[in-house]
């Protein structure tokens, strides 16, 4: 076997033979050269194991830790109303969840990386805006934090979420940012809510709590945050500075937490009820505008992803019946839901594989040959996954 030579874009020539070599992109552990080009397929080895699975990771990990020790210090002082809080945190959940699946159908995302931005939300955007906020609450008072601190550092560090999820190559457009966002978006909101309910137990104002963050308002953070992710998602798909794209959406995203924490806290200070029903107006406007623009987005990349199926169909050696299922986005759900539970997440993969490379051919700027082969490694072993299902 001739070893690989060293250029990652263009590592073999016309020269070697066809064979296994080690995978140039470090996808696999072996790619089949065919004596003239890179193929899509992978194997021939035993594959490293990561060293963390890929839900977590190192600051996901030292934040589930300080936030269980936090979580622990609140059940040995105020157990009753931690424990209300807990349960209650977890309702908001019901209600969110099955629009982040919708919006996720566009183009399925790993379970696996979804728990990640979940979990980067309770503990790694949750514990450090709270040590924050409680500072800045102690050193400038309540309003301060409410309306300065809160916003900045709870958005800037709910997009870190969204922008980890890039470095891992999850994000691929616009419908990744904003389903990123969601999810990073509703971890923090669990633990938020668990703080906010666990204090309104103590207070006696359990009910008027649980009805104003829980039922009325439980895609707050997620519509605050999905300008974060729309920026980014934006900048991923057109190639642009994900920084540059990412500052607009984090201004935006400030922008509107800013203006809700600030109306609540006015009405809160003076007494005029007035100031929150004008927010409740106000976000019930930005939840409508939301609905809308996310419903049209979700639509252009419906027909975006159908409108490539025979391009893809030409370059991938798609059968018939595969051209048939992803080419109509409604006989595609329908295949989906026919198949039995355990065989949904192989479909999935090759799904997700699919609107990965189609995504990819759609970019500006041309396409690079490591990132098509990799994502052409991916379709392989979806579909080898899938038929073995």
């Amino acid at each position: 076997m001739n070893p690989m030579l060293p250029d990652d874009r263009y590592p073999a020539q016309p020269s070697n033979p066809a064979g296994w070599y080690p995978d140039p992109w470090h996808v696999n552990p072996w790619r089949w050269w065919d004596g003239h080009a890179w193929t899509a397929h992978v194997g021939g080895g035993q594959q490293a194991k990561p060293k963390l699975p890929s839900w977590l990771s190192v600051p996901v990990i030292v934040g589930l830790v300080l936030t269980a020790l936090s979580t622990l210090l609140l059940l040995v002082f105020s157990p009753v109303a931690t424990m209300v809080g807990i349960v209650l945190s977890f309702v908001p959940i019901l209600i969110v969840l099955p629009v982040l699946a919708w919006l996720d159908r566009v183009e399925p995302e790993p379970r696996s990386s979804k728990i990640h931005a979940f979990l980067w939300g309770v503990a790694v955007a949750g514990f450090v805006s709270g040590v924050v906020n409680s500072v800045v609450a102690f050193g400038a008072g309540e309003a301060w934090a409410a309306v300065v601190s809160a916003p900045l550092v709870e958005e800037f560090m709910k997009g870190l979420g969204v922008y980890w999820a890039v470095r891992r190559r999850e994000v691929d457009g616009v419908m990744d940012g904003i389903v990123y966002a969601g999810w990073v978006a509703l971890g923090f909101a669990v633990i938020e809510d668990l703080l906010y309910f666990a204090d309104a137990v103590s207070s006696g104002i359990i009910i008027q709590v649980f009805v104003l963050r829980a039922l009325l308002t439980p895609f707050a953070h997620p519509l605050f945050t999905a300008w974060t992710g729309l920026g980014i998602g934006l900048a991923v798909a057109r190639r642009q500075s994900v920084a540059a794209n990412a500052a607009w959406g984090f201004g935006l995203a400030v922008a509107c937490h800013a203006a809700w924490n600030g109306s609540l806290t006015f009405a809160e200070q003076t007494g005029n009820n007035g100031a929150i029903l004008i927010a409740g107006l106000c976000f019930i406007l930005l939840f409508l505008a939301a609905i809308a623009t996310v419903v049209t987005i979700r639509r252009s990349e419906q027909r975006k992803f159908t409108s490539m199926v025979p391009m893809l169909a030409q370059r991938f050696e798609m059968t018939a019946e595969e051209v048939g299922i992803f080419g109509n986005w409604q006989r595609m759900l329908a295949t989906r839901r026919a198949l039995p539970r355990h065989r949904r997440p192989a479909f999935d993969q090759v799904h997700a594989a699919l609107a990965r490379l189609a995504l990819f051919y759609r970019r500006d700027g041309g396409t690079d040959p490591a990132t098509e082969q990799r994502l052409a490694g991916q379709l392989s072993q979806a579909r080898q996954a899938q038929a073995s299902a």
